[in-house]
């Protein structure tokens, strides 16, 4: 049965693929073949995220809209999610899930009819960061965009905005470390809350969101897109988000280890980032270009938000950054593709209404 929650292109053929990552486990992709691509060498564009979705979503809408440009594309479930393997479920890495972007590297980078000097990564929400960190130092990585970046170590740890306190920080982490007596206690890891926020006496909200069956008449805007994406227009029961939860005490990794840190070194080679002009996760992608090294490129898509830039309903400039028409010196394009499929950011916002 095929579970996908987008539509889908039937010129555009899928195959189910399966790869090990440098620590033994076993990755699921969706390998999004273009036309006639036996009869040569083509670049290849490797995706994933966004924290807590599958390949199902938007990994996988990005990359069959990619190989109707030429690319061979991947979309994959991180380790411990989707139909990948590890153990423990419903947990993340920031070290492992940034060795799964190279682990695909590894894969496509085989495949005879897939150009390995001309391979891309896309990161979506918040695998951004891991997308980012495995190109400064996988050198195969010839380009990596992101889109509605979320550094989720920086998240985490320091709360939307940077806004935790000293006092906050530290009973976040007694919080976690008690928690980590009590999986040990019982054997087995409780679900929790990740993004931890504060009650009106400043103790930490930690249970386990329940899911609404309906929109709350006072959702604010940010819960409401997330929301009518991930519950209602494209739910999907592998994935964590609005579906299940992340173990309570996965937040250790991502306080312990920073992403992003080796940004300088993604260059030479380019860096894109696409954010919403009113997206709450703006600054991340402002942030970190900020830090990054030309070539590099920041793009706001006016209007947009978070949600509707992570789920392409309108351009996102990815698909002209493959094909050569990002504008200005289309450094992108001139990395990976050609000028074969050129979609403006107008032409493509046309088709998708």
């Amino acid at each position: 049965m095929d579970t996908r929650t987008f539509e889908i292109y039937w010129n555009i053929e899928m195959k189910k693929v399966r790869f090990q990552n440098r620590y033994g486990i076993e990755l699921a992709g969706d390998l999004y073949l273009p036309e006639n691509y036996p009869a040569q060498k083509n670049p290849a564009i490797i995706v994933a995220g966004p924290f807590g979705a599958v390949k199902e979503q938007a990994s996988g809408l990005y990359a069959q809209q990619m190989a109707t440009y030429g690319f061979v594309a991947l979309a994959f479930d991180p380790s411990f999610g989707g139909e990948s393997g590890g153990s423990v479920r419903n947990t993340a890495s920031p070290d492992i899930f940034t060795e799964d972007y190279s682990a695909a590297v590894d894969y496509i980078g085989l495949l005879d009819f897939v150009d390995r000097n001309r391979i891309g990564v896309i990161g979506i929400c918040g695998l951004s960061g891991m997308a980012i960190t495995a190109a400064g130092t996988d050198t195969r990585i010839k380009a990596v965009a992101t889109m509605s970046m979320y550094d989720m170590s920086r998240d985490m740890s320091r709360g939307h905005m940077d806004y935790y306190t000293e006092e906050q920080r530290n009973k976040i982490k007694e919080y976690l470390s008690n928690q980590r007596w009590k999986d040990a206690k019982n054997g087995a890891f409780a679900l929790g809350n990740h993004e931890i926020g504060f009650d009106e006496t400043c103790e930490p909200l930690t249970d386990v969101m329940e899911v609404p069956a309906e929109l709350p008449e006072e959702a604010d805007a940010v819960f409401a897109a997330f929301y009518n994406y991930y519950y209602k227009r494209a739910r999907h029961p592998r994935a964590v988000n609005f579906v299940s939860s992340w173990t309570a005490t996965m937040p250790v990794a991502f306080w312990n280890f920073p992403l992003m840190t080796n940004i300088k070194e993604v260059s030479p080679r380019p860096i894109l980032m696409v954010a919403g002009e009113n997206a709450h996760s703006r600054y991340y992608s402002e942030d970190a270009y900020k830090a990054a090294v030309e070539p590099k490129e920041l793009l706001i898509i006016p209007e947009a938000d978070t949600m509707n830039t992570t789920i392409p309903k309108i351009a996102l400039g990815a698909w002209a950054w493959g094909a050569g028409a990002a504008g200005g010196d289309q450094v992108f394009g001139n990395h990976l593709g050609d000028e074969t499929g050129v979609h403006t950011l107008r032409e493509w916002e046309k088709e998708m209404e």
